[in-house]
């Protein structure tokens, strides 16, 4: 498979062969990526929600008025459901979303998601992230010149410190690096720029190492 591979001016580039990609057939692994994202969705969400049933909410220990005789519907409690700021009947309750996925799942759904996005030309290789000084103008330059539009997901084996002060400022620019990578992150950018070193390391995660 081949990817086009810039400078780290990006001013100039060339075509290279990524053989060690993983080429699927159908959908196979498409399942699984799906999997995986909702998963990585779900284990993101707090579950720190909560509401008041009508035991829990204070007051409402008198009846409010008697039985009968009054010309009002008869009422037990303030804390009931059909009184404004009484309980909340079946309200959210703390709970966890977590979902658990074993670890063939999640390589073979990291494995699709990097050749969907190869595949479609979404994918773009530079040689590496250097800038001479740590300033937001030279590196939004160089991801100008790669991809001028769109949320871009900037990638390296471990980003020098200048690269990251220059590119965190930038609003449609995220930042990751290639060991802690998912697949959520493959699929959910518009570009992906990898450097040839981060590039290395997902073809070889993607070929059985570590996920």
């Amino acid at each position: 498979m081949k990817l086009k591979v810039y400078s780290p001016d990006g001013k100039t580039s060339r075509e290279q062969d990524f053989a060690e990609i993983p080429q699927f057939e159908g959908n196979r692994g498409s399942q699984a990526l799906k999997e995986v994202i909702v998963a990585i969705n779900a284990n993101a969400r707090l579950g720190t929600h909560s509401t008041k049933t009508r035991g829990e909410v204070s007051g409402g220990g008198k009846k409010p008025w008697r039985q009968k005789g009054t010309g009002r519907a008869r009422a037990g409690s303030i804390r009931s459901p059909l009184w404004s700021g009484g309980g909340v009947v079946f309200g959210p309750k703390p709970r966890d979303y977590s979902k658990k996925v074993n670890a063939q799942v999640k390589a073979l759904a990291f494995s699709r998601a990097l050749f969907d996005r190869a595949i479609a030309g979404e994918i773009d290789v530079i040689e590496a992230w250097s800038v001479a000084q740590p300033k937001t103008k030279i590196i939004d330059e160089v991801i100008g010149r790669i991809a001028p539009i769109g949320k871009i997901l900037i990638v390296d084996d471990t980003f020098p410190v200048a690269a990251v002060r220059a590119a965190r400022n930038i609003q449609r620019v995220s930042i990751q690096e290639a060991a802690k990578l998912n697949a959520k992150d493959l699929a959910q950018y518009k570009r992906i720029i990898i450097s040839t070193k981060g590039m290395e390391k997902i073809i070889a995660r993607a070929n059985g190492g570590k996920n």
